[in-house]
């Protein structure tokens, strides 16, 4: 199976990475640094790395790099320092994200092509009835108003939820989002619910990188675990931390 990921060099992308190789999947990566990726990663033969910068390229070149392509993951972010909170893009996961789909249309697949997008927990689902305190709707104004970061992550999901929709012909999507992202070296147990069960500012739990990637990796290579949360934005915690 032939897989494009960006955010392929950060915490997270990095993972999701080897779990991909490691099940013998072909990984297309755009990364501006392949040297911080581990060198058995850099160097394994199923691995195809463009150096570049991902809003850089041309709409052919998006084009080529999602062409084959059976799935897109998303794991990008904002780097957490002034110039990666405040400065530009500010819009890096959405702008990422529409130009990855439009890219995905231009290909015409004969069958639809697969988008994992990492989201977080601090972003509601507005196909489902998620209600939260009237304290959060304080805090999660604060957060739009002061970190951009948080904005654009809200509205790359929002690019797919109403943009792309439920009954797109070219393109399934499921947005995932951890709460509370921690290290771990090992997958563990970990759950996936259809919403928040626990309070994403005020009583968040937590999920480990890795267990967030070897979901991504699950829903990118296995039928039944794509056809149980396509079209949703399934929240993610490790198993200590379900209540």
């Amino acid at each position: 199976m032939k897989i494009l990921v960006v955010g392929a060099s950060g915490a997270t992308g990095s993972l999701l990475v080897n779990e991909l190789l490691k099940k013998g999947n072909h990984v297309k990566i755009i990364v501006r640094t392949p040297e911080k990726l581990p060198k058995s990663v850099r160097n394994h033969k199923n691995l195809e790395i463009t150096k570049a910068s991902l809003l850089d390229l041309s709409d052919t070149d998006f084009a080529k790099q999602v062409e084959g392509c059976e799935a897109v993951a998303s794991c990008l972010g904002h780097n957490i320092n002034l110039k990666g909170i405040y400065g530009q893009p500010r819009k890096l996961v959405t702008e990422a994200t529409r130009r990855l789909c439009r890219a995905i249309k231009s290909t015409k697949s004969e069958k639809p092509v697969k988008f994992v997008l990492m989201s977080t927990s601090g972003y509601q689902n507005r196909d489902l009835y998620e209600p939260i305190s009237f304290a959060q709707k304080i805090v999660i104004r604060l957060l739009r108003l002061l970190l951009p970061p948080h904005v654009d992550n809200e509205k790359a999901a929002e690019y797919l939820r109403t943009r792309i929709g439920q009954n797109h012909d070219q393109i399934e999507w499921v947005a995932v989002r951890p709460d509370g992202l921690i290290n771990g070296e090992n997958t563990s147990d970990y759950e996936a619910f259809p919403s928040p069960i626990r309070s994403a500012i005020f009583n968040a739990g937590k999920i480990s990188r890795i267990n967030v990637a070897h979901f991504m990796t699950e829903l990118a290579t296995h039928e039944a675990v794509w056809t149980k949360w396509k079209g949703q934005m399934p929240v993610l915690y490790d198993k200590k931390y379900v209540i």
